[in-house]
């Protein structure tokens, strides 16, 4: 024997441990966030009568956490096990489902920049629907507030978007205390008090509209989205781009990986 020894393929254990430590970390965050979602679904008493799910008028934030989360869970589990197990089936998965992710994300962006009044409209839409559901879930009031309160907005284009609301509009036949007002999210801070006056909108739509903004923000929440968007444009560019780089990456490893596993079987195959 000449004491030389066949070099053949290896498996690049850098590059294997980084996927399977980064999709560890999602792994665990997706099952985190699903776990939080059935927490919550199960507060409200969901999780024993299913047919509830659909019941809602609005939008129900724990199905973020529950899509974004099952998701997250999909991709850890395929990019863990695949890069530890050296499954090349799973880590074609990962890449395949990561490049659907990134491919609906950019046509999104790229539809949402074409069709942008379409955008608009679908936005106040979207919002008005969850204003007529806001007292029916703890979860969507809660976002609804938040959101007001962030965007310092009231309703989708202005504070009459509450009449969609049927605690809220002015009709003679109303016999809600809220009649004529708005959430206390709509109200106008004041530095000086410490706790909030939930009671702060009641009857604010029957003064004049003079009157309103000395009370509450009288602007939408589409039209203080978009300034926020274009006051902040540069960040958010800079997130998508960091996401979208992220992905590729993710996706060039995975690929990478395949090709070394599938190499040293072929190796190992004619040796």
């Amino acid at each position: 024997m000449s004491g030389n020894h066949y070099k053949g393929h290896e498996v690049s254990c850098c590059i294997k441990y980084f996927i399977f430590g980064f999709n560890i970390l999602f792994w665990l965050l997706g099952m985190a966030l699903v776990g939080i979602g059935l927490w919550a679904w199960s507060e409200k008493g969901v999780l024993s009568n299913i047919s509830s799910i659909t019941d809602l008028g609005g939008l129900d934030p724990v199905w973020l956490f529950m899509v974004v989360g099952g998701v997250m869970f999909i991709l850890g589990f395929a990019g863990c096990i695949g890069a530890l197990r050296e499954n090349t089936f799973l880590l074609k998965f990962f890449s395949v489902f990561l490049g659907i992710i990134f491919f609906l994300e950019l046509t999104t962006g790229i539809l949402a920049f074409v069709f942008k009044d379409w955008i608009k409209d679908q936005l106040n839409l979207f919002i008005n629907n969850n204003i007529r559901a806001y007292r029916d879930d703890i979860d969507l009031q809660n976002l609804i507030d938040f959101t007001q309160e962030y965007w310092e907005c009231c309703g989708a284009f202005g504070a009459d978007d509450w009449n969609l609301n049927i605690y809220f509009n002015c009709t003679d036949g109303n016999p809600s205390r809220e009649k004529c007002g708005v959430p206390f999210s709509c109200c106008t801070k004041d530095p000086a008090e410490d706790v909030i006056n939930t009671q702060c909108g009641y009857d604010i739509r029957a003064k004049p509209d003079s009157e309103q903004k000395d009370y509450i923000n009288v602007k939408g929440c589409v039209p203080q989205f978009e300034k926020w968007l274009q006051d902040n444009l540069t960040l958010v560019a800079g997130i998508f781009i960091g996401v979208a780089l992220l992905q590729i990456f993710g996706i060039c490893l995975a690929q990478n990986l395949v090709s070394d596993i599938e190499a040293v079987r072929a190796s190992c195959f004619f040796t």
